[in-house]
């Protein structure tokens, strides 16, 4: 039978049972503890009980936290997503506890960073609570329902066709040439992102132990869809990278995503370019490399895409250019 005893202005409420660990609360009023300790008494002997002490006693800033700290760490792209995490621990939601996660409270949330932020930043924010939620469940006994799984994700918004043009190009390496206080890895990665179409997180891992100038290749080991690829290097992708100095770390930009994001997008400002991102280089390379290459099968082993539909997404060729093929 359940123990009930008053602890300083609260009610404690304990349960043991062969099979269970042992399960306490606290109450103001002894009938709430009474109560409570019968029904988790019940749900025991009918062995359908699961106990929310731990989804009672975390926060989702405490889950989140600590998903950081353990699960990060593994994950590619990690330094670029731990900050958007720290974030989302600033929020009112993440002061809830686990278990007053309710698909009301979500949706509260996904108005109000609608309300900030653009509809794709709010889709994978909530793939990322869906996924810590998940993995809290999974491995730490934390016994709740996933309420973001019940609640309406704002519509996927089309994928972006932004390519870079030859004016805006000119205008935004002239910006990025290393004077003063602008970043010097900024402008040889911008050049070598235009060249090969490799993604931002790529560039920020390429390590000198995996370029061969002579060879003119740069091997990935780790990619964002968990393929190794080898990159073919231009003439000019090999002049950029011979330019630059080694540091002492082995990597080949020893700056993080972020950095490069930042100073980027103060470049594009000041060059007058608007609406560009530093993924919009990607497309740019993909479709001048799709002139180059019109075998999409060398198309993809560049470019890394491991299916035509994906790649479709980032080859954005002018109809004027296909109406002059056409004859």
């Amino acid at each position: 039978m359940a123990s009930i005893r008053k602890r300083g202005n609260k009610w404690q409420a304990r349960v043991c049972r062969v099979g269970y660990p042992a399960e306490t609360k606290s109450f103001n009023v002894r009938a709430d503890a009474e109560r409570w300790a019968r029904s988790v008494e019940t749900e025991m002997d009918r062995g359908s009980f699961v106990s929310r002490s731990e989804a009672e006693a975390n926060t989702l800033e405490d889950v989140i936290e600590r998903y950081i700290a353990e699960v990060m760490p593994t994950r590619k792209g990690a330094s670029d997503e731990i900050p958007r995490l720290r974030a989302t621990c600033r929020s009112r939601l993440a002061k809830l506890s686990m278990a007053a996660l309710t698909p009301k409270a979500i949706s509260a949330y996904r108005d109000e960073r609608l309300g900030q932020v653009m509809p794709a930043t709010v889709i994978r924010e909530l793939a990322y609570l869906s996924a810590i939620i998940n993995h809290a469940r999974r491995e730490w006994d934390i016994n709740v329902l996933n309420p973001v799984t019940l609640v309406r994700k704002p519509p996927s918004p089309q994928g972006r066709d932004r390519v870079l043009s030859a004016d805006e190009e000119a205008r935004l390496l002239a910006e990025l040439v290393p004077t003063g206080r602008i970043n010097v890895w900024l402008l040889p990665a911008t050049v070598l992102s235009l060249e090969t179409g490799m993604r931002r997180g790529e560039l920020v891992e390429l390590r000198w132990s995996n370029v061969n100038l002579e060879g003119q290749t740069a091997y990935l080991p780790t990619t964002k869809n968990g393929t190794a690829r080898t990159v073919p290097l231009s003439t000019k992708a090999v002049a950029t990278l011979a330019a630059l100095p080694r540091s002492i770390d082995g990597k080949v930009f020893p700056v993080k995503g972020n950095t490069l994001h930042a100073a980027f997008s103060k470049a594009c400002k000041r060059a007058g370019i608007k609406d560009l991102h530093w993924h919009d280089l990607r497309h740019t390379a993909i479709t001048r490399l799709a002139q180059k290459l019109p075998n999409v099968i060398e198309l993809a082993a560049v470019s890394g895409h491991r299916s035509l539909t994906m790649l479709k997404r980032y080859y954005h060729p002018s109809p004027t250019d296909l109406a002059r093929k056409l004859g």
